[in-house]
C-alpha cells in the first residue's frame, strides 16, 4: 500500500492545520472533500508567497474523476480515414496504371479489383491489430504502474516530484503538496491514473477502438481505389480510360491533399503545400508503376 503521506520520508511531515487559512479562501471549498486538501496544501506551504496565492477555486474530486479517463473512440477517426484514402488513391491507382499498358480492360478491371479488396481487407485488420496492442501494451503498463505504486510508493512519488520540477518548473514545495495529496492513503487508483497520464503519457484506449479504426481505414480504403478504377468500367479502351483515370485521380489528389492539411494545420499555405505533396507522390507511384510493366512488356 501506498505510505501515508503525513509521514512520508520522502517529503516530510505534510502541514495538518489550519490555522493560517482565511475563511475567505477556506469555506468555499469546505463541501468539496478534495479541494479541501488540495487547498490546505497550497496554503498553508512555503511557496504561497513565492509563487502566488493559490487559486480560488479548484475542481472538485468528482469533476476530475469524471474527466476523460478514455480516449475517445472517434479520436483517431481522422487519421484512420487519411491513411486509408490516401493509400486507397495511391495503390490501386499505380496498379491500374501499371496493367492499362498491357491493353486489356477487363485485365485492369480483375487485377484492380483483386488488389482493392485484399488491400481494404488487409487495411483493415492492420488497424484492427493495432488497435489491440495498443490496448495491450496500455494494460500492461497500468499493471505495472499499480504495482509500483503499492510496492514502491516512495519511488513513485520521487518520480513525480522529479517531473514536477524538471520538466514543469514547479517549485519544490508546490510539487511536494501535490504529491502528499496524490500519494494519500485510499486515492491510490487516481495516483495511478495521474502517472499514467503524466509519465508515460499514455491515455486508455476504447475497447471499442480497434473495431472502429479496422471498419473506417479498410471502407476509406476501398473508396478511395475504387475511383481511380471507375473509367474502366465505362470505357472499352485502355489508353483513354487511363488519361480519364489519370484527370480524375490528380483532381481527387489535390483536393483531399488541401482539405487534409487544412483541416489539421489551418493555414492555406499548408493546405496547398498538401495538395501537392499529396500529388506528386501519387504521380510518382503510378508513373513508376507504369514504367516497370512497359518495361517488362517490351522485354517479352
Amino acid at each position: 500500500m501506498v505510505s501515508s503521506p503525513e509521514t512520508s520520508p520522502l517529503l516530510g511531515a505534510r502541514p495538518t492545520t489550519t490555522d493560517q487559512l482565511p475563511a475567505s479562501e477556506y469555506e468555499p471549498h469546505r463541501s468539496r472533500p478534495g479541494s479541501i486538501r488540495s487547498m490546505r496544501s497550497c496554503l498553508t506551504s512555503s511557496s504561497v508567497t513565492a509563487a502566488g496565492p493559490c487559486p480560488r477555486q479548484l475542481p472538485s474530486s468528482d469533476s476530475a474523476s469524471s474527466s476523460s479517463k478514455k480516449s475517445n473512440p472517434l479520436d483517431g477517426l481522422f487519421r484512420d480515414i487519411i491513411l486509408g484514402f490516401s493509400d486507397g488513391l495511391t495503390v490501386p491507382f499505380a496498379l491500374t496504371a501499371g496493367l492499362s499498358t498491357l491493353g486489356s480492360t477487363k485485365l485492369v478491371i480483375m487485377g484492380g479489383l483483386a488488389e482493392l479488396f485484399s488491400g481494404m481487407i488487409s487495411m483493415g485488420l492492420g488497424a484492427y491489430l493495432a488497435g489491440v496492442t495498443e490496448r495491450q501494451h496500455w494494460e500492461a503498463e497500468h499493471a505495472r504502474k499499480a504495482w509500483e505504486v503499492s510496492n514502491l510508493p516512495q519511488l513513485e512519488q520521487s518520480e513525480i516530484l522529479s517531473i514536477l520540477e524538471d520538466d514543469y518548473g514547479v517549485s519544490r514545495p508546490t510539487a511536494a503538496a501535490l504529491v502528499q495529496d496524490l500519494s494519500r492513503k485510499g486515492n491510490e487508483t487516481n495516483l495511478v491514473r495521474f502517472l499514467m497520464d503524466l509519465q508515460l503519457r499514455m491515455m486508455e484506449p476504447d475497447l471499442n477502438r480497434a473495431w472502429v479504426s479496422a471498419g473506417v481505414m479498410g471502407l476509406s480504403y476501398f473508396v478511395g481505389g475504387l475511383i481511380p478504377m471507375v473509367p474502366y468500367f465505362f470505357m472499352e479502351k485502355t489508353g483513354e480510360a487511363l488519361w480519364v483515370s489519370v484527370v480524375i485521380t490528380a483532381i481527387i489528389l489535390l483536393v483531399f491533399g488541401f482539405v487534409k492539411n487544412w483541416v489539421t494545420i489551418r493555414t492555406k499555405e499548408a493546405g496547398v503545400w498538401g495538395a501537392v505533396q499529396t500529388l506528386v507522390i501519387g504521380a510518382l507511384a503510378a508513373g513508376t508503376s507504369y514504367a516497370i510493366v512497359r518495361l517488362l512488356d517490351s522485354e517479352h
